[in-house]
């Protein structure tokens, strides 16, 4: 026991508090002063809250609250996924926490860990959601609730955290209108936002899918753990809460798939009408460069006659002919004429 306490003393404070019949009687300040007090009260519940716990930190808990070691190694790891696991007295819950931010429009997700045991509650947070301290005063509110022990502390807990997926539905709802805006607007980027936010779903969904699972079994445990009838309808509502938004999870990643193929057609769409303009702007251009090479091929047959009969060379047959310039002329428009009805036949006039 002294070396516990030695440990415990160069620990950062927790938030720590021991209620008795509902009604926080105690706030100790160490985690030492908890253990002391706790042993003091054995009627008491002891509820310890710690963000980012040390080693330390965890085995001076592990070793006070006889925590099983595979449990507290996991606590050690922000990245569990949810579960539910009883060893022997003591319950070990993994929750995944989120909240949406409005600027980045994205999603933020923390991770909860919470032992249960005979009159104390653990929880060890990896981030800043959910808010416990508010969880803590809601409950001091209601001491009739919290006089039922420390799974009432579980079902508040877990009610705050289900409770904080409802704000995320909602702004997911509105960054899939958006994208369906943007997507037959044409914007460009709108591909990588859907990519985006189906990564955030398919994690919203490692969220929320095992909760349905791990409520279902706390439940099916209410008459072996002698649960209240009153907390028993409290977790029930809870679970038709995480139900219902992890069917709305599924449905939004459902959507986003259809949207990107929707998204896909459209694209292709838009590069085929471009590729179409572009060959109809080619044969455009072929065209007018076929009039261009006829008439140019037209204007060089009188230029190639002209050409020949300007050299002055003394010994030219023509040169002294009678007849040269008219049969010049005449020569000039035969070639020409020819030339015109030659090219009008292959439509290149």
């Amino acid at each position: 026991m002294p070396e516990r306490r030695r440990a415990a003393r160069f620990l950062p404070e927790p938030d720590a508090a021991l209620y008795h019949d509902g009604v926080r009687v105690s706030s100790p300040a160490t985690l030492a002063d908890t253990y002391r007090e706790l042993r003091a009260r054995p009627d008491s519940m002891a509820w310890i809250g710690v963000a980012r716990p040390t080693e330390d930190e965890l085995r001076s808990l592990a070793a006070e609250f006889d925590l099983h070691p595979l449990a507290v190694e996991d606590a050690k790891e922000a990245h569990q996924r949810p579960k539910l696991e009883r060893y022997g007295d003591t319950l070990f819950v993994v929750l995944r926490a989120a909240r949406y931010l409005d600027a980045p429009e994205e999603i933020d997700f923390g991770e909860l860990h919470v032992f249960l045991g005979p009159g104390f509650v653990l929880t060890v947070r990896h981030s800043d959601a959910p808010d416990l301290t508010a969880v803590r005063q809601r409950l001091e509110e209601t001491p009739e609730l919290l006089r039922l022990g420390p799974e009432a502390v579980l079902y508040a807990i877990l009610d705050a955290v289900v409770d904080g997926y409802a704000p995320v539905v909602s702004g997911v709802q509105n960054d899939i209108d958006e994208i369906e805006t943007e997507v037959f607007r044409g914007d460009p980027e709108v591909s990588r936002r859907i990519y985006e936010l189906s990564r955030e779903m398919v994690e919203f969904q490692r969220a929320t899918r095992p909760l349905v699972g791990m409520l279902h079994a706390l439940m099916a445990g209410f008459s072996k753990y002698g649960t209240d009838d009153e907390l028993q309808r409290y977790l029930r509502d809870v679970a038709d809460h995480v139900t219902h938004t992890s069917e709305r999870v599924d449905g939004f990643r459902q959507a986003l798939t259809e949207i990107l193929t929707v998204n896909a057609t459209l694209v292709t769409q838009q590069q085929n009408a471009e590729m179409r303009a572009l060959a109809e702007a080619g044969f455009e251009q072929n065209e007018e460069i076929k009039k261009i090479s006829s008439w140019a091929a037209i204007l060089f047959a009188p230029t190639l006659v002209g050409t020949i009969y300007g050299m002055n060379f003394e010994e030219m047959p023509e040169l002294r002919w009678a007849l040269g310039y008219p049969f010049a002329i005449v020569l000039m428009a035969v070639v020409c004429v020819s030339l015109y009805v030659i090219f009008k036949r292959r439509d290149w006039l």
